[in-house]
């Protein structure tokens, strides 16, 4: 009767150990990364009252099984259901992160590493990536400096915002590349002023800039040229290209008539007037003391000779083009008896203008074509160009294909620099490719546009750059991105795995710690994507917690401990019946 008295206890104290257990899980439904734990019973010691005896051959008795009464229940382990994963909450938050597979996350309080699936994380005020529940430091491997690549070395808190990656730094195009089509009747292309495209560009400190390219056709329709024609700033400030080089000197084939407008424009001698006789341009004024014909400069830096000289290039048609009309090349031939004598030979409209305003212009001819016969007077009122001079480059095309062909003729060159870094500072040359335009009819309209960067988008160089988000990988790499287009490694999530997960041991907060049962943790740990693992943003492991198995449990728990008691209750009763044998 003692026995089962004291058997009725062990299984009233057990059967309240798994009530615990079970009152535990059902406390934990909703903790993040929850892993319930089940209890199984194993009976407490037995008194053998009769060892077994082996049957006897010699008497023919038979075998006797041992007598053995129990004694009790006791708990035989608690284990953790820790290798079942939870279901997936979303919540939308990019540091929320759930883990598939058995790793876990390391983190770390600042004196000794602990483990967790719980990943609900957030960036704290030193930019350290941490738990939520208690700022314990998620750990990872850094970015190896010289390669930018990930250091899988002894895990270290990741510090993802920390001041040198809350911007990327900027970067100097070094490369661009025009590409589309140069349709040859288009009016801009064949017109004086050409057509005009941009190329944005920065500096070596990030500043923009606009460099404006200009295409004009050539005599030769399948020619085009290409020039320089000025620098903006990013307020649209014009910067002085003054040592800036494109292309060499060259010249253009331009068979064109340059007729001064009459209608609003007269020559008296050498003076520009309008028809109603004011003075608009002496040429006698615009030229430098020290011109010469072969070198006829004008007064650059003196703002009424320009004012001058841009209002005669309008005179001629040339509104905002006073470079092209002075570049304008005319083809002189002496014609017989002409006093002064002068050499045969191309000349630039500068060059005739000094001439005409220091008495050297002889009486010349300009032919119209090959036919000697065919010839007409060079004058200002009116005259016939051959071409024109400018600093850049020729674009020629397949004729027939329309494909791109070379510069200046030579079909193994595709590209003109743009030479920058004569303007001093943080400006950085630009190697300009045009392999990729081409000439095609296309009704009239110019698709022909620069970009920066080549076509693999290297050397298009960047202002400096702001954060504006970070992304974490599957595999647990962590990306900032910023708002200059550019990305940068900042880390990667490491993780632990173990031998045995069921044997590390609860330390609360959603942690676990390495036992000697669970294995150790290397310090380094190991990329989760290894053993096919991988990291979801946005989502949160729920606790794996079952209710209906919960509550089923419970009810055979509370029916155990109900026998129990009731064990209890009866050898009470035979204990009171034996103290009555007395009476």
């Amino acid at each position: 009767m003692m026995r089962s008295l004291f058997s009725g206890v062990s299984g009233l104290k057990t059967h309240q150990t798994r009530m615990d257990v079970i009152g535990n899980n059902i406390a934990n439904v909703n903790t993040t990364a929850f892993k319930s734990s089940t209890m199984v019973f194993s009976d407490l010691i037995s008194q053998t009252t009769q060892k077994a005896s082996g049957p006897n051959a010699a008497t023919g008795a038979g075998g006797i099984n041992a007598r053995q009464i129990g004694l009790g229940v006791r708990g035989g382990a608690i284990n953790t259901n820790i290798s079942t994963p939870g279901a997936a909450q979303s919540t939308g938050n990019p540091f929320d992160i759930m883990i598939s597979g058995s790793a876990f996350f390391v983190v770390n309080n600042g004196s000794e590493n602990f483990f967790t699936r719980d990943g609900s994380f957030y960036v704290d005020g030193a930019g350290n990536l941490a738990m939520t529940s208690n700022g314990y430091n998620v750990m990872g491997w850094q970015v190896d400096e010289e390669t930018m690549n990930i250091k899988q070395d002894t895990v270290s808190a990741l510090r993802i915002m920390s001041a040198a990656n809350m911007t990327y730094p900027p970067e100097a195009t070094s490369k661009a590349y025009v590409s589309g089509i140069i349709d040859k009747n288009n009016k801009d292309v064949t017109s004086s002023s050409g057509k005009s495209i941009n190329l944005n560009f920065y500096d070596e400190l990030g500043y923009s800039y606009t460099a404006k390219l200009v295409i004009k056709q050539s005599a030769a329709t399948n020619e085009y040229s290409i020039e320089l024609n000025k620098i903006l700033d990013s307020v649209g400030n014009e910067v002085p290209i003054d040592g800036v080089t494109f292309g060499s000197a060259t010249s253009q084939k331009v068979n064109n008539s340059v007729k001064l407008d009459d209608t609003a424009y007269q020559w008296t001698g050498n003076i520009l007037q309008t028809l109603a006789g004011k003075d608009v341009c002496n040429l006698a004024n615009i030229f430098a003391d020290d011109a010469t014909t072969d070198n006829p400069k004008l007064k650059t830096d003196d703002e009424d000779a320009m004012a001058a000289i841009n209002e005669l290039a309008k005179a001629y048609g040339y509104e905002n083009a006073t470079d092209d009309f002075m570049n304008l090349t005319v083809a002189l031939t002496n014609a017989a008896g002409s006093t002064p004598t002068f050499v045969s030979g191309t000349y630039s409209v500068q060059q005739l203008l000094y001439n005409q305003a220091n008495g050297l212009q002889p009486n010349l001819t300009t032919p119209k074509d090959a036919i000697a016969e065919d010839i007409a007077n060079f004058g200002l009122d009116a005259f016939d160009t051959t071409g024109r001079n400018f600093e850049g480059a020729t674009l020629v095309y397949d004729a027939d294909k329309g494909g791109f062909l070379g510069i200046n003729g030579m079909e193994n060159v595709s590209s003109v620099t743009l030479g920058l870094s004569g303007l001093g500072g943080n400006f950085r040359d630009i190697e300009i490719d045009f392999a990729t335009s081409s000439m095609y009819d296309n009704k009239g309209t110019c698709t022909v546009a620069a970009t920066a960067g080549d076509t693999d988008g290297l050397g298009m160089g960047r202002k400096l750059g702001d954060m504006s988000g970070v992304s974490i990988q599957q595999n647990g790499m962590i990306y900032a991105a910023y708002d200059n287009g550019m990305t940068r490694l900042l880390g990667q999530i490491a993780v632990a795995e173990f031998p045995n997960v069921s044997g590390l041991e609860k330390v609360g907060e959603n942690l676990y710690s390495a036992t000697l049962n669970s294995g150790e943790f290397d310090g380094i740990g190991v990329d989760i994507t290894a053993n096919g693992g991988k990291m979801s943003t946005g989502q949160l492991e729920m606790s794996n917690v079952d209710l209906s198995a919960e509550f089923t449990e419970m009810i055979t728990t509370q029916r155990g401990f109900q026998a129990n008691s009731r064990i209890i209750t009866v050898s009470d009763t035979l204990l009171e019946e034996l103290t009555n044998l007395k009476r």
